[in-house]
């Protein structure tokens, strides 16, 4: 079986760990299993928006203990970290990077590395049966970028400090509260809501996606006058492309669009 499984279908690719024996613990294979997946999402013209999700009960419970952190796998691990100038864990920065936006489809526990995960993402959604818990503390550990840099801007920086500090796991409505997901919705209708919204997501001009994306990802640390800037840039080529001028002749035709990527 393999460790993950990409599908593609109606411009929406959807990203499966597969490891439900383990809980989707991530092993490093499966790291180099979901780096790929985003990169060729990334690449893929064909996709517009991409649903990550897990198989069977959990969505992501974290490194593999056993074989990250105490077996063979550890040392290829602090290797790498001891690199002159680390790099930011490849498999982090191909979901960050992916230029489609990306929904977190959180079947269940998502705790350590895979709350990480969902922080990548764009937009998280949630099954009832759902919880998140940063628990790098309690293995003498720190957080990934995932928790140390997006969590703050996600739910603010006290709130990301208790959950850190403590390592507590949350529900999901508790969740939902602090603004960690948009929303919560029963087990069973979480991935009908997840390709709901993404398919909402691939009926819109592409190009226009993948800078409205760029956009709000500058906008993290850049200052009125770069976004500013950035608007301007943006705006004088999207004006210029087929999808802009199909968005306003379906418009003035009262029809709807049919975007084409140009």
């Amino acid at each position: 079986m393999p460790e993950l499984n990409y599908e593609l279908s109606d411009h929406i690719a959807t990203v499966t760990l597969n490891r439900p024996e383990a809980m989707n613990a991530l092993t490093r294979s499966l790291y180099g299993e979901l780096e790929q997946a985003f990169r060729d999402a990334h690449r893929d013209p064909e996709v517009r928006c991409v649903i990550l999700t897990g198989a069977g009960r959990a969505f992501c419970s974290g490194d593999d203990v056993k074989q990250i952190m105490l077996g063979e796998q550890r040392d290829e691990t602090v290797q790498r970290l001891r690199d002159v100038r680390p790099r930011t864990t490849p498999a982090a920065a191909a979901v960050l990077e992916c230029d489609k936006p990306v929904i977190a489809a959180v079947n269940g526990p998502a705790v350590g590395w895979g709350m990480d995960l969902t922080l990548f993402c764009d937009i998280r959604i949630a099954s009832d049966r759902a919880r998140f818990g940063e628990l790098f503390i309690k293995r003498g550990l720190v957080a990934d970028i995932g928790g140390l840099w997006r969590l703050p801007r996600v739910v603010g920086p006290s709130k990301a400090a208790e959950l850190l500090f403590t390592g507590d796991v949350i529900e999901a409505l508790e969740a939902e509260r602090i603004g960690l997901v948009s929303r919560v919705v029963p087990h069973d209708d979480l991935m009908p809501a997840a390709r709901e919204i993404a398919a909402k997501i691939a009926a819109n001009p592409p190009i226009a996606m993948r800078y409205m994306k760029e956009g709000l990802r500058q906008s993290t640390n850049a200052s009125m006058a770069e976004m500013g800037a950035f608007v301007g840039s943006s705006l004088a080529y999207l004006f210029t492309t087929e999808d802009h001028r199909e968005g306003a002749l379906s418009f003035v035709e009262r029809r709807a669009p049919v975007f084409k990527g140009r």
